[in-house]
């Protein structure tokens, strides 16, 4: 791809996928879904020469913020006090429920997190060098979103789709036919060979996912 590094790290006990979306010239990073491990994830963004700008959440439930106070706490130690987090404004109000977001029974106290910029569906902001644009996909939670980095061919999914499967839809605020309606009616109007980089487990492309997974192909379009 053009200007994008991606990498990841996988944190947490549901080994959730936190990717650094970074620019190769300026070295500016954008983190999407710090689930755990925030000092670390910091101290590799330190390691790697890389200036933290934004934390991007593709929803709220526990295993996808519960790094965010860490990492920010790290990066104001380090002088980076005003690192913004963004979210899709349908999501704010699982962010700040622990029985909504799942961390009510993790032993912790709950956990919650606050998004400094709230996000409309379609919105396109500009960040770490990248037009991003914040895509809607309720289903999996009635906020969840994916980022599209159309420059790059890169689609970050969050647990609205995965690689050969679709998010849990068991959980609160969860829709099946509302996620499915999601995937089909705005993820695969992207081009096919869009990279899809998901919250869990391994990568794979819209043209794929439309031809292969079960819950989507065929006649299920």
């Amino acid at each position: 791809m053009g200007l994008s590094n991606v990498t990841r790290m996988i944190v947490g006990p549901i080994e959730t996928n936190c990717f650094f979306l970074e620019n190769k010239e300026s070295h500016e990073v954008a983190i999407i879904d710090p689930g755990e491990s925030g000092e670390e994830i910091y101290g590799r963004i330190k390691r790697q020469g890389m200036h933290l700008t934004a934390v991007l959440l593709t929803h709220g439930h526990f295993d996808h913020i519960t790094g965010i106070a860490a990492l920010l706490s790290a990066a104001a130690q380090d002088g980076k006090a005003d690192v913004p987090v963004y979210a899709a404004e349908t999501e704010e109000r699982l962010l700040k429920d622990v029985s909504l977001n799942g961390s009510d029974g993790m032993g912790r106290g709950g956990v919650t997190a606050k998004a400094d910029r709230l996000l409309k569906d379609g919105e396109v902001f500009s960040l770490a060098g990248f037009s991003i644009r914040c895509i809607h996909t309720p289903g999996h939670t009635e906020g969840s979103c994916c980022y599209y980095v159309e420059s790059e061919g890169l689609l970050f999914s969050g647990d609205t789709l995965f690689e050969g499967s679709v998010g849990r839809t068991d959980f609160p605020t969860g829709s099946m036919r509302v996620l499915l309606s999601s995937i089909k009616g705005k993820l695969f109007k992207l081009p096919d060979e869009t990279r899809v980089l998901t919250g869990h487990g391994g990568d794979t492309t819209i043209g794929d996912e439309k031809r292969y997974n079960p819950f989507l192909s065929g006649d299920a379009i």
